[in-house]
């Protein structure tokens, strides 16, 4: 399941995160890539213990406590301090998929990495190029959103980015890890949200079948929430 969430970032807070990582010393991307990663992985990146980077990432977590749509959609236990990437000058990531378990460097912190997100901090008329291509059920899907907009999409999804032959690709990537493990039983309990919401506009919050409906998704939810 891939959604697309609008708005992560507000302005104020994409000029915050832009303003930080823009003054930040950037290093190959690959200082951070697994053997298969390594092969085709072309950009730059900012390190992950790097203040920008920790700043930056701290205002991304909070506005993604403040995003419903994210909440609904991950139902997340675990997310992985967002990373930081810049592709330009014919810099491009071929397919490949995403660790399984990723390792915060220099901690204990991990996490099962069940979908995968990428924050696009660039206006898409900015660059060209630079469309990351997703594999899943209905082909390959290209997603190139503005600004403060998020994809979210299964890690275990093959995936690529173009290559940007103009300008530059600056975005925020990171991991959850779901409270529910299955990506089936997590398409249910969402499509199971969305349509109680929107019948909830129409009868209100109180109508005896919403309460009934909402007792179902949090039964459901119970049952298969790891924590």
């Amino acid at each position: 399941m891939m959604i697309q969430i609008p708005d992560v970032l507000d302005p104020e807070r994409l000029a915050k995160v832009r303003a930080l990582i823009d003054a930040a010393d950037w290093i190959d991307g690959n200082a951070t890539s697994g053997h298969q990663s390594a092969l085709a992985k072309r950009n730059l990146q900012l390190p992950e213990d790097s203040p920008a980077s920790k700043q930056a990432g701290a205002i991304i977590l909070e506005a993604l406590g403040r995003t419903p749509l994210f909440i609904a959609a991950a139902l997340p236990f675990k997310i992985f301090p967002p990373l930081f990437n810049s592709y330009a000058s014919g810099q491009g990531f071929g397919v490949h998929v995403d660790n399984a378990v990723r390792i915060q460097r220099g901690t204990d912190f991990r996490i099962r990495s069940d979908l995968s997100a990428t924050l696009f901090l660039e206006d898409p008329e900015a660059y060209d190029g630079g469309e990351l291509v997703v594999e899943d059920q209905f082909g390959a899907q290209a997603v190139k959103l503005p600004a403060g907009h998020m994809i979210l999409y299964p890690a275990s999804s093959l995936h690529k980015v173009e290559p940007v032959t103009r300008g530059r690709r600056i975005a925020s990537f990171f991991w959850i890890q779901s409270m529910v493990r299955d990506g089936e039983a997590r398409r249910n309990l969402f499509e199971l949200d969305t349509a109680i919401q929107t019948i909830a506009q129409d009868r209100g919050q109180g109508d005896a079948a919403i309460i009934q409906l909402t007792g179902v998704y949090h039964n459901l939810l119970r049952r298969w929430a790891d924590s």
